[in-house]
């Protein structure tokens, strides 16, 4: 078997490389407090595309800092009664996906929850100045402010589990079946949603992102979804003085120190020749996980589709 990271048996006890900020779990019940602080000002419309199975909404809410946030809300037509639910997060840089790409889970007799990130691909406002270099990437995004709770990523882990609350309160949802799911930053996010909403049910997420950022920058892999941690040293740190603190500062919106609040059971997938979010970030998270847990494992498998990954996760939420 090819080899780009630990053996396997290593990368099932790995614990991470990245200093854990002392006050994180403050930082997030601070997080969460502020959040529900924010009034949510959701707004429901129908949207202008239609399909036979299918009704789709347009919905907007309110985040941290006043920011409105976007996602495609989709219910099936025919309902016995409340359904479950399915909430969707896309990867880097990236958008909610076309309404058809949701089909799939209103055929099987599930609503869906797609969201926009802020200030990426689609209709989500990032309403956030913040001081530093905004040049590229999103995970140094407010690393230069204050206080941490100017990262971009706070806000967007917080975005995430607001979605979350919304489809629970929902009268067409079966609360006790709300799911998350996505991939790379979208698995990431699905994390980051089930450990700050504790009553989502199953997590699953496909190769997450946003995790256990000094592993990457020692594995010389900080490019492509990481190439802005490499970039802002070169620019700011070119001998790396500060690179605890900076570590320590971003290990706030690291998914690794949200792992132990998950209490959805959860699937985690992983191909071990993943060069972009590197096999042992992944475990770093999944290791910290003290739900019911499984991981699927693709041997010669990277960044890339996972063959038969979503017919594993539609049984699995069934």
């Amino acid at each position: 078997m090819p080899l780009l990271d630990l053996p396997l048996a290593d990368l099932k006890t790995y614990g991470g490389r990245s200093p854990r900020p002392a006050d994180v779990d403050a930082f997030w019940d601070r997080g969460l407090t502020d959040l529900a602080a924010t009034p949510p000002e959701v707004t429901i419309t129908p949207a202008t595309q239609t399909f036979s199975g299918a009704e789709c909404f347009d919905l907007t809410f309110t985040g941290t800092g006043g920011a409105r946030v976007y996602a495609k809300f989709l219910l099936p037509r025919q309902r016995p009664g409340k359904v479950p639910l399915v909430v969707r997060f896309h990867g880097y840089s990236m958008h909610s996906g076309e309404w058809f790409d949701h089909l799939g889970w209103i055929a099987q007799g599930y609503a869906v929850l797609a969201m926009d990130c802020r200030g990426q691909g689609g209709r989500s406002h990032d309403n956030q100045a913040v001081k530093g270099w905004n040049l590229t990437g999103h995970i140094i995004r407010g690393l230069e402010e204050d206080t941490p709770d100017r990262l971009y990523y706070r806000h967007v882990f917080l975005d995430a589990a607001r979605l979350a609350g919304i489809g629970l309160a929902m009268p067409e949802i079966d609360a006790a079946r709300v799911n998350v799911y996505g991939g790379s930053q979208g698995g990431g996010l699905a994390i980051a949603c089930a450990a700050l909403e504790p009553r989502v049910a199953k997590c699953a997420t496909v190769f997450p992102f946003l995790s256990d950022y000094r592993r990457v920058w020692e594995m010389d892999l900080c490019k492509d979804a990481y190439k802005e941690l490499n970039e802002w040293f070169r620019r700011f740190d070119p001998t790396h003085a500060r690179e605890e603190a900076v570590f320590t500062r971003i290990g706030y919106v690291d998914i690794q120190w949200l792992a132990h609040r998950i209490t959805a059971k959860t699937m985690m997938f992983t191909g071990l020749a993943d060069a972009i979010c590197p096999p042992s970030t992944q475990f770093a998270v999944y290791n910290k996980m003290t739900c019911q847990k499984d991981v699927v494992i693709y041997p010669d498998y990277g960044h890339e589709h996972l063959p038969g990954h979503m017919d594993t996760v539609s049984h699995f939420f069934a």
